[in-house]
Protein backbone atom coordinates (compact mmCIF):
# COMPACT_ATOMS: atom_id res chain seq x y z
CA UNK A 1 0.00 0.00 0.00
CA UNK A 2 1.28 3.48 -0.84
CA UNK A 3 1.74 6.11 1.83
CA UNK A 4 2.39 3.66 4.66
CA UNK A 5 4.37 4.73 7.69
CA UNK A 6 6.36 1.86 9.21
CA UNK A 7 8.64 1.62 12.25
CA UNK A 8 11.25 -1.18 12.40
CA UNK A 9 12.83 -1.63 15.83
CA UNK A 10 15.46 -4.10 16.97
CA UNK A 11 18.71 -4.51 18.81
CA UNK A 12 22.18 -4.20 17.35
CA UNK A 13 22.75 -6.60 14.43
CA UNK A 14 19.18 -7.92 14.72
CA UNK A 15 18.47 -7.69 10.98
CA UNK A 16 16.36 -4.54 11.12
CA UNK A 17 18.05 -2.73 8.23
CA UNK A 18 18.02 -5.80 5.96
CA UNK A 19 14.32 -6.30 6.70
CA UNK A 20 13.56 -2.62 6.09
CA UNK A 21 15.46 -2.64 2.77
CA UNK A 22 13.53 -5.68 1.52
CA UNK A 23 10.23 -4.24 2.73
CA UNK A 24 10.94 -0.89 1.09
CA UNK A 25 11.89 -2.46 -2.23
CA UNK A 26 8.71 -4.52 -2.15
CA UNK A 27 6.55 -1.46 -1.52
CA UNK A 28 8.36 0.66 -4.09
CA UNK A 29 8.38 -1.86 -6.91
CA UNK A 30 4.65 -2.51 -6.47
CA UNK A 31 3.95 1.17 -7.14
CA UNK A 32 6.72 1.53 -9.72
CA UNK A 33 8.70 4.20 -7.89
CA UNK A 34 12.26 4.60 -6.67
CA UNK A 35 13.50 4.37 -3.10
CA UNK A 36 15.33 7.05 -1.12
CA UNK A 37 17.62 5.91 1.70
CA UNK A 38 18.22 8.69 4.23
CA UNK A 39 21.39 7.84 6.15
CA UNK A 40 21.76 9.57 9.51
CA UNK A 41 25.20 8.18 10.45
CA UNK A 42 28.27 10.39 10.54
CA UNK A 43 31.73 9.01 9.79
CA UNK A 44 33.43 10.53 12.81
CA UNK A 45 36.04 7.77 13.15
CA UNK A 46 37.57 4.89 11.15
CA UNK A 47 35.28 2.22 12.61
CA UNK A 48 32.18 4.23 11.70
CA UNK A 49 33.54 4.83 8.19
CA UNK A 50 33.84 1.06 7.79
CA UNK A 51 30.29 0.50 9.07
CA UNK A 52 28.92 3.08 6.65
CA UNK A 53 30.83 1.47 3.79
CA UNK A 54 29.37 -1.97 4.63
CA UNK A 55 25.86 -0.48 4.75
CA UNK A 56 26.34 1.13 1.33
CA UNK A 57 27.55 -2.16 -0.15
CA UNK A 58 24.50 -3.98 1.24
CA UNK A 59 22.04 -1.67 -0.55
CA UNK A 60 20.87 -2.55 -4.03
CA UNK A 61 20.84 -0.09 -6.92
CA UNK A 62 17.15 0.48 -6.17
CA UNK A 63 18.08 2.95 -3.44
CA UNK A 64 19.23 6.53 -3.95
CA UNK A 65 21.20 7.63 -0.89
CA UNK A 66 21.01 10.97 0.88
CA UNK A 67 23.16 11.61 3.94
CA UNK A 68 21.31 13.78 6.47
CA UNK A 69 22.43 13.49 10.10
CA UNK A 70 20.24 16.30 11.46
CA UNK A 71 17.32 17.64 9.40
CA UNK A 72 15.66 14.38 8.40
CA UNK A 73 12.29 16.14 8.12
CA UNK A 74 13.69 18.37 5.36
CA UNK A 75 14.98 15.33 3.47
CA UNK A 76 11.56 13.66 3.71
CA UNK A 77 9.81 16.80 2.45
CA UNK A 78 12.36 17.31 -0.36
CA UNK A 79 12.00 13.79 -1.80
CA UNK A 80 11.33 14.01 -5.52
CA UNK A 81 8.14 12.81 -7.20
CA UNK A 82 9.79 9.66 -8.61
CA UNK A 83 10.44 8.48 -5.04
CA UNK A 84 7.68 6.30 -3.66
CA UNK A 85 9.32 4.98 -0.50
CA UNK A 86 11.75 6.58 1.95
CA UNK A 87 13.86 4.60 4.40
CA UNK A 88 15.35 6.51 7.36
CA UNK A 89 18.24 4.60 8.95
CA UNK A 90 18.43 5.16 11.83
CA UNK A 91 16.44 7.20 14.32
CA UNK A 92 18.71 6.47 17.29
CA UNK A 93 21.76 7.76 15.41
CA UNK A 94 19.69 10.80 14.41
CA UNK A 95 18.71 11.27 18.06
CA UNK A 96 22.37 11.06 19.14
CA UNK A 97 23.31 13.65 16.52
CA UNK A 98 20.58 16.06 17.59
CA UNK A 99 21.20 15.68 21.32
CA UNK A 100 24.94 16.26 20.83
CA UNK A 101 24.42 19.32 18.65
CA UNK A 102 24.93 22.72 20.28
CA UNK A 103 22.45 24.32 17.83
CA UNK A 104 19.66 21.73 17.49
CA UNK A 105 16.81 21.51 20.01
CA UNK A 106 15.46 17.98 20.33
CA UNK A 107 11.79 18.79 21.02
CA UNK A 108 11.56 21.05 17.96
CA UNK A 109 13.37 18.49 15.78
CA UNK A 110 11.08 15.65 16.90
CA UNK A 111 8.02 17.83 16.25
CA UNK A 112 9.23 18.63 12.72
CA UNK A 113 9.98 14.97 12.01
CA UNK A 114 6.48 13.91 13.06
CA UNK A 115 4.94 16.74 11.00
CA UNK A 116 6.91 15.59 7.95
CA UNK A 117 5.58 12.05 8.43
CA UNK A 118 2.02 13.40 8.60
CA UNK A 119 2.46 15.57 5.52
CA UNK A 120 4.29 13.31 3.07
CA UNK A 121 2.33 11.26 0.57
CA UNK A 122 5.19 8.75 0.32
CA UNK A 123 5.68 5.55 2.25
CA UNK A 124 8.26 6.01 5.00
CA UNK A 125 10.10 3.25 6.84
CA UNK A 126 12.05 4.27 9.94
CA UNK A 127 14.68 2.00 11.45
CA UNK A 128 15.71 2.42 15.08
CA UNK A 129 17.57 0.62 17.84
CA UNK A 130 15.47 -0.56 20.74
CA UNK A 131 17.73 0.42 23.63
CA UNK A 132 15.25 -0.06 26.46
CA UNK A 133 15.46 -3.84 26.88
CA UNK A 134 18.70 -4.04 28.86
CA UNK A 135 19.69 -3.11 32.36
CA UNK A 136 19.19 0.41 33.68
CA UNK A 137 22.37 2.30 32.72
CA UNK A 138 24.56 3.47 35.58
CA UNK A 139 25.31 6.80 33.90
CA UNK A 140 22.70 9.57 34.04
CA UNK A 141 23.22 10.64 30.40
CA UNK A 142 22.78 7.06 29.18
CA UNK A 143 19.52 6.75 31.15
CA UNK A 144 18.29 10.02 29.67
CA UNK A 145 19.17 8.85 26.14
CA UNK A 146 17.39 5.53 26.70
CA UNK A 147 14.29 7.31 28.02
CA UNK A 148 14.25 9.88 25.20
CA UNK A 149 14.65 7.14 22.57
CA UNK A 150 11.79 5.19 24.13
CA UNK A 151 9.53 8.24 24.15
CA UNK A 152 10.46 9.00 20.51
CA UNK A 153 9.66 5.42 19.51
CA UNK A 154 6.25 5.68 21.18
CA UNK A 155 5.42 8.93 19.36
CA UNK A 156 6.56 7.57 16.01
CA UNK A 157 4.77 4.24 16.53
CA UNK A 158 1.49 6.08 17.16
CA UNK A 159 1.83 7.73 13.73
CA UNK A 160 2.73 4.50 11.97
CA UNK A 161 0.44 2.08 10.18
CA UNK A 162 2.76 -0.81 11.01
CA UNK A 163 5.55 -1.54 13.46
CA UNK A 164 7.94 -4.48 13.53
CA UNK A 165 10.48 -5.81 16.01
CA UNK A 166 13.43 -7.72 14.60
CA UNK A 167 15.46 -10.35 16.38
CA UNK A 168 17.86 -12.95 14.95
CA UNK A 169 17.05 -11.78 11.43
CA UNK A 170 13.31 -12.30 11.84
CA UNK A 171 10.61 -9.65 12.06
CA UNK A 172 7.63 -9.78 14.41
CA UNK A 173 4.72 -7.49 13.58
CA UNK A 174 3.82 -5.35 16.59
CA UNK A 175 1.23 -2.92 15.33
CA UNK A 176 -2.09 -4.40 14.40
CA UNK A 177 -2.22 -6.83 17.30
CA UNK A 178 -5.59 -7.49 18.89
CA UNK A 179 -4.91 -5.26 21.88
CA UNK A 180 -3.16 -1.90 22.07
CA UNK A 181 -3.49 0.89 24.57
CA UNK A 182 -3.15 4.62 24.23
Amino acid sequence: MANEKILVLGGAKSGKTDFALRLGESIGTKIGKAGLYIATAQALDQEMEERISRHKEARSEYWQTMEEPFKVWKAIKAAKSEVGVILVDCLTLWLSNVLASPVMEYEECAKRLIEALDQTQKSVIMVSNEVGLGIVPAIKEARQFRDTAGELHQKIAQKCDKAFFTIAGMAIELKGAAFTYG
